[in-house]
């Protein structure tokens, strides 16, 4: 088939991408930025266009016999941007690609929401039915997408929504290298009891959710959770992370109010000047919000199966950081 992925530079959309060419698809990959190792898609054979979600002339384009649309682009925790920057990307362009996907004839549209929608788990683990709760813009504005994903899915294109946890694996230059950059110095501060769950998602479990979604009437006008089998408390990742660097690595704890209290202050006083604050409370959050899921219904009715563990993901990508120079 043919196959369009929007966000097709960054990691996720990139892993997808490799994956896709490997199965033996054509794959067009749409992003607004050229991003890391942008050369390497062109030479396993996608197709790649520099453009973004919000402009209807290049989303035309890139339709061109399209079956199958995988909508992974959003603007997420951009700073320095208006709120309206969200609105514009995240439901603005998803409204785009709904619109020219239906003019173009496309098969399928899957829509690459967030578990962050759920905000807060207050009774984890959380599945697809808990409250709707999202904490910042990013999560707000991909919640408001995907009612707009099931109205063109009631009118005739067959459309599903995955929610992923914390997608992490080599090949991510960001979202976990915090952790494994404070873990290899041997100290990593705990602010609060340090309880609080995260629910990881290794790259290639989430690669996998994708591929069985492009299956015709799998999942169908459905909304499904994808995460790991495991979910852990905070300071227990920090720790297994040390155990995949081979870091023996010390967790002091300290009260969380006063980062919160300076994550808020910061971001104020920072925004006006365009200066990206060192601490801000989106950061902060992850230390006192709970994100626990329940992954039974992809389990049950996709065939998901998440297949490597938390030990061995943070093992891969601990190996992926040294070998890249990032540690």
């Amino acid at each position: 088939m043919k196959v369009l992925v929007t966000g097709g530079t960054g990691f996720t959309g990139k892993a997808l991408v490799r994956r896709l060419l490997d199965l033996g698809h054509e794959v067009v990959a749409l992003d607004y930025h050229e991003g890391l190792k942008t050369e390497e898609l062109r030479q396993w054979g996608a197709q790649v266009v520099i453009g973004s979600v919000t402009d209807r002339e290049v989303v035309r384009r890139c339709m061109a016999g399209v079956d199958v649309v995988q909508h992974l682009a959003a603007a997420f925790r951009e700073l320095n941007v208006p709120n309206s920057h969200y609105d514009e990307v995240n439901v603005g362009g998803t409204r785009i690609m709904l619109e020219e996907s239906v003019q173009a004839g496309v098969k399928r549209f899957i829509y690459c929401s967030t578990c962050g929608v759920h905000g807060n788990v207050d009774h984890p683990p959380a599945n697809e039915e808990a409250p709707i709760q999202p904490a910042d813009y990013y999560q707000r504005t991909k919640y408001e997408a995907e009612p707009l994903v099931m109205q063109y899915h009631k009118n005739g294109l067959p459309a599903v929504i995955i929610r992923p946890a914390a997608i992490y694996g080599p090949g991510d230059p960001e979202r976990f290298f915090m952790i494994f950059k404070r873990v290899s110095k041997g100290f990593f501060p705990m602010f609060g009891d340090g309880k609080t769950l995260y629910h990881p998602l290794y790259i290639d479990s989430l690669i996998d959710a994708f591929i069985l979604v492009m299956e015709p009437g799998r999942g169908d006008g459905q909304t499904y959770l994808i995460a790991d089998e495991e979910y852990v408390g905070i300071e227990d990742l920090v720790r297994r992370t040390g155990r995949a660097l081979g870091v023996d690595v010390k967790v002091p704890h300290f009260p969380v109010w006063p980062v919160v209290l300076a994550g808020h202050i910061c971001e104020t006083l920072c925004k006006p000047f365009k200066i990206t604050p060192p601490i801000f409370p989106r950061r902060v959050d992850w230390y006192r919000q709970n994100r626990a899921f329940d992954i039974s219904k992809a389990k049950r009715e996709l065939g998901y199966k998440p297949t490597i563990s938390l030990d061995e993901g943070l093992r891969r990508t601990g190996e992926w950081y040294r070998a890249e120079g990032y540690l």
